[in-house]
């Protein structure tokens, strides 16, 4: 499903930019941060944690959103299909096969 606008090159180029920027900048000042291996590590740790469940906590809302839009498309093009047999059973004259009866699925 493509969105309604999709993104420019700029945009896109420019978020992973940004991410990775950030991302870095972060583990640089880490690494140089005064202090014990070990509370080094464990801070590196957290930041990969977090970016880990921040890209896990899009992807469920992006995956949620497509999961909404295609359940409401799938409802509407129901209804147009029921609405549309209903129209051709109206307008068939009365006793006519011409139109299979409505049945409900």
């Amino acid at each position: 499903m493509k969105p309604a606008m999709p993104h420019s090159r700029s945009w896109i180029i420019q978020t992973y930019v940004s991410f990775f920027a950030s991302l870095g900048g972060t583990l640089i000042g880490v690494y140089f941060m005064p202090g014990d291996i070990w509370v080094k590590a464990f801070l590196a740790m957290g930041v990969l944690f977090t970016v880990m469940s921040a890209l896990s906590l899009a992807k469920t809302t992006r995956d949620l959103h497509e999961s909404e839009n295609f359940l409401h498309k799938l409802e509407h093009a129901k209804a147009e299909i029921i609405l549309q047999r209903a129209d051709e059973y109206l307008e068939a004259p009365e006793g006519s096969q011409a139109v299979k009866p409505l049945r409900a699925s």
